[in-house]
């Protein structure tokens, strides 16, 4: 058992599950889907508005990138089991990465060219790929940083855990965003690339950013991921210009 916080604080919007009841009880799903779920949590101040995720399963549950480090999210993870694995997508979702891992004894992944920015740490690291079992793996996906990577799910049709990776613009259409902090842009377009060669439209159903959900306008994910991704004019977008 994890420590509990003595009270829930009422100020802090708690996690909130991404697919509706009627999704996770529809026929698409394998049985034993519906004793799992997927949360998000609201932006977090501390990694510049990022959103984390949450996976439960039986397998062991895993959060995506760090959320707000306070007493509604900390009873929240330990009233559904603990964390026993956290991924951090890139360098700006670290957050307060020592403080949950002290807290729950997760084990944190992270790609291995950002892992000296953990010092102290107990780290499991990766080069471009990491298979955490039969339903996730971790993908190296350089370009927004030199560690970025994702998350994937094979689970409802397929769930990429895109970090910053890939996020919705403001009208909600996926894309990658060029910004003065942009490690790599040509490495990131290939990087989207490698992801339409290594998915379809059958395996990636859904995508979950890891920043700029407001754009979503209620919605909780971006749907028809694949012939989202696919729509993109590579070409075209590797001469954006940065924001």
């Amino acid at each position: 058992m994890f420590p509990l916080p003595q009270q829930r604080s009422h100020t802090t919007k708690p996690p909130r599950p991404i697919f509706p009841d009627e999704v996770l009880s529809g026929g698409s799903l394998q049985s034993d889907f519906a004793q799992e779920s997927i949360f998000a949590f609201p932006p977090n101040r501390d990694t510049l508005g990022g959103t984390s995720y949450f996976i439960v399963r039986n397998e062991g549950n895993i959060l995506i990138d760090c959320p707000a480090l306070e007493q509604t999210n900390q009873y929240f993870l330990a009233a559904h089991g603990g964390v026993r694995w956290l991924f951090l997508t890139h360098r700006g979702a670290i957050g307060k990465t020592a403080e949950i891992q002290q807290t729950f004894g997760c084990e944190v992944l992270i790609q291995e060219q950002e892992a000296y920015l953990l010092p102290g740490l107990t780290v499991t690291t990766f080069r471009q790929e990491f298979t955490i079992d039969t339903e996730t793996q971790v993908i190296w996906t350089p370009g927004h940083s030199p560690g970025s990577s994702c998350l994937y799910y094979s689970e409802l049709g397929g769930i990429l855990f895109s970090g910053r990776h890939l996020l919705p613009n403001q009208h909600g259409k996926l894309v990658p965003l060029r910004t003065a902090k942009t490690f790599h842009w040509p490495r990131q377009i290939q990087s989207l690339r490698f992801l339409l060669e290594r998915f379809t439209p059958e395996t990636l159903q859904y995508i979950c950013p890891g920043a700029n959900t407001g754009f979503l306008r209620g919605k909780r994910t971006i749907d028809r991921a694949y012939q989202q991704l696919a729509s993109l004019d590579l070409p075209a977008l590797l001469g954006i210009q940065p924001l």
